[in-house]
């Protein structure tokens, strides 16, 4: 549930409704994206088929949400002309839905890559660093859809920084597969699997820093895409410093 006080209140009581309606189905794709995300997770690291099957399968539900939001987007822009931090907030929605929409294939592609392991592979495979990888992005994640539903530039920060450690993480990851391939040229096509897997996390921890630098937006006004986590700290601080 989103709270209230992330939106200008209207005289209109039809307009707060949709302003509310659409924020709350928001965290309801962003719900819907972390299960995936978990499932396939749990498909990946566990050899769990059966869950790697409801992710691959259940992906048009996201599409689905995004969709649906993207014309309620539409149909608000074109009745109600938002100016200001209403315009704002209907421009992040339709970015983090987005990026969250995105987030969902990468979940999908890590299902299809677990159907593909088998449970030898994952014996070989530093599959304990790709577990750790996904609780780190799991959380990322989590931490971004919270400051997104509360508008809270702190945590959107403070989760956004977090990135640097996915991307230590993934690295390494890729270090150890790739002295793995040279050792045993054989198992290339399976370590190859485990190594995209580790890509899709890693560029969903990409997503979730998105996801928090539109709360900076909305909040601030200020667009931090591309700029130094120093800068985006520094926005979010705004008119407090």
């Amino acid at each position: 549930m989103v709270d209230k006080k992330s939106f200008t209140q209207h005289i209109s009581q039809q307009y707060n409704e949709d302003l509310e309606h659409i924020l709350n189905r928001v965290m309801a794709m962003g719900g819907l994206v972390e299960q995936q995300l978990a499932d396939a997770l749990i498909a990946l690291v566990e050899g769990d088929n059966q869950r790697g099957e409801t992710v691959v399968t259940g992906d048009y539900k996201v599409n689905a949400i995004e969709v649906e939001l993207d014309e309620q987007c539409t149909h608000i822009l074109a009745r109600r002309q938002p100016a200001a931090s209403d315009l704002r907030l209907i421009l992040a929605v339709i970015k983090a839905i987005t990026d969250l929409e995105r987030i969902g294939d990468e979940g999908e592609r890590i299902g299809r890559m677990a159907l593909h392991l088998l449970e030898n592979d994952r014996q070989r495979g530093p599959m304990s660093e790709v577990e750790a990888l996904g609780g780190q992005v799991k959380g990322m994640l989590r931490g971004a859809l919270d400051a997104f539903a509360r508008m809270d530039v702190d945590q959107a920060v403070r989760v956004a920084q977090e990135d640097l450690k996915v991307d230590a993480q993934y690295e390494s990851i890729m270090r150890h597969l790739m002295k793995h391939m040279e050792q045993d040229p054989q198992a290339v096509p399976q370590v190859m699997d485990i190594m995209w897997s580790a890509r899709s996390l890693e560029r969903i921890g990409d997503r979730a820093r998105n996801i928090c630098e539109y709360v900076v937006y909305f909040v601030r006004g200020k667009d931090v895409r591309h700029t130094s986590y120093e800068q985006m700290a520094e926005e979010a601080a705004g008119d407090r410093r």
